[in-house]
């Protein structure tokens, strides 16, 4: 079997990487060739593979997924594509949307086409529970219509309905995940998690958006990599599955659970002027995924963020040239 990665340099593409690479009851490792395809933006991270880069199972190739002659030459012989490139940081959409529609619509829609043409028999898609925009009670179902905020979350939205149309159109075997916060090791320190985490250990202040309302769902990274292979495995073709951790906090509930965990007070944190067009509360039902693939996450909430705040206190050395790195990149 031969599976390619799109961004898996990142942190939800390693992370999967390595479920693939350390083996699963379906996929084993016999036979097993994983190919990584990542442009490293400022966002990917070699270091991040850092464990698994003798592994002769593994092939890593530098590049676009716009790239279509690189397509060309990488997809002869792939059974399976897992797409998890994207760039994907709301405030970057907002402030320059470019990079957000070339790499998550017409990047999609490049892999897709070289799909059908080298005959790939799996396809699935990585997206997010943003594409639903803001629900203000009760959770979405996957036949939701989409109405998605700012530019990522329309781009991705546009990516979703490109992979289904190919599906459609094409007879394609895709599948889609959806899902809500992932938080957890190696994760770039310009999201919340890693940025709170990171400038708390070094006695920095914290920004928290308006009045720290907004809710969303958490879910530990490994829980959701073990979603998408399910979906992979199991998915039925065209279908869309919402991955949930189960677990709602306000950001200010979340700011406090990290204060505590770095030793912080609330005298670490300011207040700035709320993101446009911020979505107040995102809740998926993951019932069918329940349902169809016995998924279900494995990582309660407080245990999985006391042990990443010990991740990225114990790694500085990870983590501080990427956040110089997302200060440049700003």
């Amino acid at each position: 079997m031969h599976v390619l990665v799109t961004g898996g340099a990142g942190f939800v593409g390693s992370h999967y990487t390595r479920l693939l690479l350390t083996g699963t009851p379906a996929t084993g490792s016999a036979g097993l060739t994983v190919t990584v395809l990542d442009k490293l933006t400022y966002a990917g991270n070699p270091a991040n593979l850092a464990d698994l880069a003798a592994d002769p199972r593994l092939r890593f190739h530098r590049g676009d997924i716009t790239d279509r002659a690189l397509l060309d030459a990488l997809l002869p012989g792939v059974d399976t594509v897992v797409h998890l490139a994207a760039e994907s940081h709301v405030d970057r959409s907002i402030e320059d949307g470019d990079a957000f529609v070339r790499t998550n619509v017409l990047g999609t829609q490049a892999l897709l086409d070289a799909a059908v043409r080298h005959g790939v028999r799996k396809f699935v898609h990585v997206s997010t529970d943003e594409v639903y925009g803001s629900i203000e009670r009760g959770s979405w179902p996957e036949t939701d219509p989409l109405r998605p905020s700012s530019p990522y979350a329309a781009s991705k939205a546009s990516s979703d309905l490109l992979v289904l149309a190919c599906h459609r159109t094409h007879g394609l075997d895709v599948s889609i995940t959806r899902c809500s916060n992932n938080y957890g090791p190696m994760q770039f320190p310009e999201k919340i998690v890693p940025l709170f985490v990171t400038r708390l250990i070094d006695g920095l202040t914290v920004p928290l958006y308006g009045d720290g309302g907004n809710v969303r769902d958490w879910l530990h990274v490994e829980d959701h990599c073990r979603g998408i292979e399910l979906v992979r495995t199991q998915g039925r073709p065209g279908e869309v599955y919402n991955l949930g951790g189960g677990t709602e906090l306000t950001n200010r509930e979340l700011t406090g659970l990290l204060l505590e965990a770095c030793g912080a007070t609330w005298d670490s944190v300011r207040r700035v002027a709320d993101r446009k067009g911020h979505d107040v509360r995102y809740s998926v039902d993951w019932g069918k995924a329940r349902r169809e693939l016995g998924y279900r996450p494995h990582h309660d909430l407080a245990p999985g963020l006391a042990a990443t705040v010990r991740w990225y206190r114990d790694n500085p050395d990870w983590w501080r040239p990427l956040r110089r790195r997302a200060a440049a990149a700003a």
